[in-house]
This record gives C-alpha cells, structure tokens and sequence, in this order.
C-alpha cells in the first residue's frame, strides 16, 4: 500500500499538503487556522455529507469566495479538518515496543471516536499525509523497527495495526441499530446462524473490550514473527 496516491494521467497534485501554498493577495479577513477551527466544529455537527464551502463560509460570516484565497476545494478542507484532530504526538518513545504502539492506537482511536465523521475519510481516495499524522504514523513504524521489524514484514505490521484500530474506530462510529432491529435480528439468527445467535452477536458492542483484545491478539502475533525470525527481516 503506497502512502501517497498517483497524480492524475496530467501529473496533477491533488493533496494539500503536496502543493505549493497559495499567498493571498492583502490582508484577508480569514487565517488558515480559523477556518480549519471552523471546518472540524461543522463537521462534529453535522457530519462530512453536510460540509459545503458556502455552509463553511457561513459559519465563519464570509462570503464563500473569501475561502478560495487559503483553499482550492472541499477535500483540501476535509485534509486539513482530519490532520487538526490528532494534534501533536508525542516527542519521547519508551524502550518497550509494546506499549508504545498501544498509546498511538489508542490515542488515534480517541480521536476518531471524538469525531466521528474523520472515521470514514481514510476510505476515500486521498491520502492520510498531513504534517500531525505523519508524526503518529513515524511513531508507530519506529516503535516496529526498534522491535526488530524490516522490509516487508515491517509494511505489514504497520498496516495491520493500522487497519486495526482505523476498522474499529468506523465500525463503532457507523453502526446504527435499535433495540427493536436487535430483538428481531437475534431471533432470525436462531434458525440461519445459530453459533451468532448462542453467542448474542446482534447484542455484542463491548467496542472498547473488543479493540482491546484484538490490539493484545496482534501484537501477541508480531512478538511471535519477531521471535521465529530472530530480526524480523
């Protein structure tokens, strides 16, 4: 998986953060940080479907032409909205492996549960590269090398961590159901699947229990590569 997604068949750069920045010409009523305040507060209110230029514009009592002077489209708001969320990571690593990628999942987890909308946004197709998450991710995959982690087998173990607690975090934030649709649900599973039905599937939302586990499950594996390897190459 490429950190970085190919430019368009123009060799055009889509992402904010790979383009040059844009000087407005004067003194614009708007700085970059305002309207990415703005931008994140929005989207915790009405969610990413709802995010327009004019309703951004309108929560920070401008004209929606004022905005073009710090950004090109939409997505460079959403890019922007997603990077603010996970602030500053830590600058200091402790010598175990093991607890240090425990705090930088759990730490992305927390974010994403506390915006929910951000969940959904490393599915579409622009990539997670701004300046606050890259630190997280250079976190995580340093903590992979001081293990003993390389190659290939270092790519993989970040990417499922990665896909562990990004999964979590969008399956925790989409899942809407009733306790009515649980009811019904559970006793049709009793005739089709009745290993889900004896085991409450419909009524099973322990997220954080869950995450838990699951992150102890994976890590458990990567110190058994790591010990079969000897260097993880």
């Amino acid at each position: 998986m490429s950190a970085v997604s190919k430019a368009g068949a123009d060799g055009e750069i889509r992402s904010i953060w790979l383009r040059q920045r844009r000087r407005p010409r004067g003194e614009p009523p708007l700085s970059l940080p305002r309207i990415v305040e703005a931008a994140v507060a929005l989207l915790d209110d009405e969610g990413i479907d709802r995010l327009t230029m004019r309703r951004l514009a309108e929560r920070l009592s401008v004209a929606a032409p004022s905005l073009y002077g710090h950004l090109d489209t939409k997505e460079d708001v959403i890019d922007l909205a997603v990077d603010a969320i996970f602030g500053s990571a830590p600058t200091e690593q402790s010598d175990d492996w093991r607890a240090d990628v425990t705090a930088v999942l759990v730490a992305w987890r927390g974010s994403l549960l506390q915006h929910p909308w951000a969940a959904a946004v490393p599915a579409r197709r622009r990539p997670t590269i701004g300046p606050n998450f890259l630190a997280w991710m250079e976190i995580l995959q340093s903590s992979l090398v001081k293990a003993g982690f390389a190659g290939g087998a270092l790519s993989s173990a970040t990417w499922a961590l990665y896909n562990h607690v990004m999964g979590s975090a969008a399956s925790q934030t989409a899942l809407r159901i009733t306790d009515e649709e649980r009811r019904v649900g559970q006793e049709q599973l009793l005739d089709r699947c009745p290993t889900l039905a004896a085991r409450g599937y419909l009524y099973d939302d322990d997220w954080d229990g869950s995450f838990t586990v699951g992150l102890g499950y994976l890590l458990d594996g990567l110190q058994l590569q790591l010990d079969r390897s000897g260097d993880g190459a």
